[in-house]
């Protein structure tokens, strides 16, 4: 079994940043893929973004203003988010893929992300 550990969330104004952590345990070595993905209010859980090895892919909602990066000694996948609008307002969920599959198997608890003035 794999634990994911989601922290960094907060209240932030527009066009201010936030960083994203996600801390995985236990069955390290099984993970391939690893991802975030938000869940808006009222709405359905989306992609946001994903690293495997050295590829990354985005939503094309958070291109060129969010992050994701992975430190394999510290098994733990950032998400830097700079350039916030409020509708990245949502949950922010780290979710990591078993080796050879694409799909999350592991999902953390979720951490809020909050964009207002």
């Amino acid at each position: 079994q794999v634990q994911l550990v989601e922290s960094g969330g907060g209240l932030v104004q527009p066009g201010g940043s936030l960083r994203l952590s996600c801390a995985a345990s236990g069955s390290i070595f099984s993970i391939g893929v690893m991802g975030w993905y938000r869940q808006p209010p009222g709405k359905e859980r989306e992609f946001v973004a994903l690293i495997s090895g050295r590829f990354t892919n985005y939503a094309d909602s958070v291109k060129g203003r969010f992050t994701i990066s992975r430190d394999n000694a510290k098994n733990t996948v950032y998400l830097q988010m700079n350039s916030l609008k409020p509708e990245d307002t949502a949950v922010y969920f780290c979710a990591a893929a078993k080796n050879g599959g694409n799909r999350p198997n592991y999902w953390g608890q979720g951490t809020q992300v909050t964009v207002s003035s």
